[in-house]
């Protein structure tokens, strides 16, 4: 039976692309899997299971990976995904008060998006910055040693939509308009 046509036909052929420039095409499964969640926002089931046709693999194959690993999404999420480390690093320095914070200032729950669609709270079990713990991620971007100042600072400016922050290699600090 076919699956649910969810992904675009561009999409498609450069998941064939990536496919052909591996000498073994499921090596390209993951990057896939992140073009779709760049297309869609998360990877639906319907989703996983076409790719699961274009890689000639069982669904439950493409289920598992997108379940195993926690930077796929499988419900919508909002504009800014902020994932929580977790791990001890991140707990000894402070990662439960990040966590009240965010959850508090947001009014949701770890797991949870706001009821505007702004923000989403992921926990994550290690996000190997643990040099700079407290740490967590908006969207791909790090954010490291996250005190009360620079979390108000973050969320004052994200829901600006300043969503511009400098490199990563450059020392974030908070903006005095905050």
């Amino acid at each position: 039976m076919p699956t649910q046509e969810l992904l675009s036909p561009k999409l498609q052929e450069e998941i064939k692309e990536l496919m052909a420039s591996y000498p073994k095409p499921q090596s390209a499964i993951l990057m896939a899997l992140h073009r779709i969640q760049e297309e869609l926002g998360w990877v639906p089931e319907p989703a996983q299971a076409q790719v699961a046709e274009i890689f000639g693999m069982p669904a439950q194959d493409v289920t598992t990976l997108v379940s195993f690993y926690y930077m796929y999404h499988r419900k919508p999420v909002g504009r800014y995904v902020l994932k929580i480390c977790k791990s001890i690093s991140c707990y000894l320095c402070g990662s439960e008060r990040v966590i009240k914070q965010l959850e508090d200032k947001l009014e949701i729950k770890m797991g949870e998006t706001t009821s505007d669609g702004q923000f989403s709270l992921v926990g994550s079990e290690c996000l190997a910055a643990c040099t700079g713990a407290p740490c967590l991620q908006v969207n791909d971007r790090f954010f490291e040693n996250c005190s009360q100042e620079r979390i108000d600072d973050l969320l004052a400016r994200l829901r600006r939509g300043d969503d511009h922050f400098p490199p990563a290699n450059v020392s974030w600090q908070p903006s005095k308009e905050s």
